[in-house]
């Protein structure tokens, strides 16, 4: 798109009220579509097929394309919005995040360096930092369901097809293979070793 009908843009969402930080850094499409007290930050990329609602905030260095963004959802900075996914009403995307097809519903939380594919997120779920879901099996690609309440611990595996029922508790490092039942702990961690009085071997 040539740098005059991007400065129309700028001009354009300036003008309904969109607050830039650093116009000239921001790039958008000819439909993209923004509420209103949207706040963008410099270094932002959005692709065709963008609308953003009301109270947005995206933060630098972010990139979204054919999604929905709804009311009051924070982004980034560095965070990639990959098509067909719908960020629901005080939903949260974090630093170096990842969503593609995927629905993160009200109020939760996918704050940092996560991976979600194919997944369908309830409320208040909280994603912790390095959760992935392994949404492709080398043919296939699989889908995740997180239900409400949810908590994931970090650096988990979420093995797909699976589901996280309501009001359960995924802990930090699992690989997770089978369904999870409401209200449970689920946990898949190798014991700790520990030898005492080790000694280092030397050059």
């Amino acid at each position: 798109m040539k740098d005059s009908s991007q400065k129309k843009l700028r001009n354009k969402f300036i003008k309904s009220g969109v607050k830039m930080i650093g116009p000239e850094t921001i790039f958008f499409s000819k439909d993209t579509k923004i509420g209103k007290k949207v706040t963008i930050e410099p270094y932002v990329v959005i692709g065709s097929k963008v609308k953003i609602g009301n109270n947005v905030i995206i933060k630098s260095f972010s990139h979204l394309e054919s999604c929905k963004i709804e009311n009051k959802v924070e982004i980034g900075p560095y965070a990639r919005i990959r098509p067909n996914t719908i960020l629901k009403e005080g939903s949260k995307v974090g630093n170096f995040v990842e969503i593609k097809k995927s629905t993160l519903g009200n109020k939760s939380k996918v704050n940092h360096l996560s991976y979600v594919g194919d997944a369908q997120i309830g409320k208040s779920v909280n994603i912790g930092a390095g959760t992935i879901t392994c949404n492709y099996d080398g043919a296939n690609k699989n889908k995740t369901n997180i239900k409400d309440k949810v908590f994931i611990g970090s650096n988990s595996s979420l093995v797909a097809p699976v589901t996280i029922n309501k009001d359960s508790i995924v802990g930090a490092g699992s690989v997770i293979t089978k369904n999870v039942r409401k209200k449970s702990l689920a946990l898949t961690r190798s014991p700790q070793l520990e030898v005492k009085n080790y000694k280092r071997k030397k050059k």
